[in-house]
């Protein structure tokens, strides 16, 4: 239920979403005033949480530990009724209203936890993993305030499809920001795919700019974002299962972010030494295209129990351009 007392605390929500969050602000208004506030309330508590384990570096790690120990306590607390702070007070309100699963908000904070820890992947499904904790969860805890009205049979299916959407938008992230995560002394990319063109998570972490000279750096970027578009389109059927008034809304997060893949290309791959965005025209383009969605009423039938997709080997080819077609 909304009452007074929270206007300031809802009000504390939409100002960290609105500073932090272009495309998911912009999204965002396409949601009715209660899902909205849902939203921005969620996305604050993932933000504060992602912020904290940003400033690790060697000295502080414990320290940070701590901190995040501290901050799942707060969660635990606000679930049982006893919120502290704005943050809370609006997660322990989004979770009544929407009767939002604790699972995912949990998941969120073992999954930002492990930048303490993990610094380099060496298989995509290593990365995946990753990708589910910090990022699949958030599409799960955003499926309850976007409603599934076919009801709970349906809500499974719902569910997976968006944490399928939450892997292609972290992985787009993961490569946007390959130069400013190397400076924090962090290589997402799959160590084994950059072994099929010739480069280490070693040379993310110590070339510098030099590296989108590399030969094989072009491909391996092209590889990936071959991946997440696959992730994308996989995911894409599972908005038609969401309330009307929602699927707008996730169809301008995941055109949103698709299109920050274009932007990589549009520079030639190199997130080394400047971070890919979408012009201002671009997002006004994706939310007028996200006014007028209507997605086609989905085949419950061909749905399954949500998508799934199965990636080809990493073999090894003489042409590192083959490579490209295997994600």
């Amino acid at each position: 239920m909304i009452v007074n007392a929270s206007v300031d605390d809802a009000s504390e929500c939409a100002r960290i979403t609105m500073a932090h969050a272009r495309t998911f602000s912009l999204a965002s208004k396409l949601l009715p005033s209660a899902k909205r506030r849902a939203a921005y309330a969620l996305y604050a508590f993932c933000r504060i949480a992602d912020d904290l384990v940003d400033q690790a570096d060697h000295d502080n790690v414990a320290e940070l530990s701590v901190q995040l120990t501290a901050y799942r306590t707060q969660l635990q607390a606000a679930l049982d009724g006893r919120p502290s702070g704005p943050i809370f007070r609006e997660v322990a309100w989004v979770a009544s209203e929407f009767d939002v699963c604790p699972a995912p908000l949990f998941e969120l904070l073992d999954g930002v936890r492990r930048d303490l820890e993990a610094h380099t992947y060496d298989t995509w499904v290593d990365l995946e993993r990753y990708c589910e904790g910090v990022a699949s969860s958030v599409g799960e805890m955003c499926t309850y305030v976007f409603g599934v009205p076919a009801g709970p049979a349906m809500l499974t299916q719902a569910i997976q499809y968006a944490r399928t959407l939450g892997t292609a938008m972290q992985l787009t992230n993961i490569l946007r920001d390959v130069g400013e995560d190397a400076q924090r002394g962090r290589c997402y990319l799959p160590a084994e795919d950059m072994a099929r063109f010739g480069l280490t998570p070693q040379d993310v972490l110590a070339r510098g700019a030099d590296l989108a000279r590399h030969r094989g750096w072009a491909p391996l970027m092209a590889y990936e974002v071959g991946r997440a578009r696959a992730l994308y389109s996989a995911a894409m059927p599972g908005i038609a299962l969401l309330d009307h008034d929602a699927q707008r809304c996730a169809a301008a997060c995941a055109n949103g972010y698709a299109g920050i893949l274009v932007a990589i290309e549009a520079q030639g791959y190199d997130t080394i030494s400047t971070r890919a965005r979408i012009g201002r025209l671009a997002r006004v383009g994706i939310l007028w295209n996200a006014w007028r969605y209507r997605a086609t009423a989905p085949d419950l039938s061909a749905l399954g129990h949500g998508p799934r997709i199965v990636w080809e080997p990493n073999a090894v080819a003489a042409n590192t351009d083959s490579l490209i077609r295997l994600a």
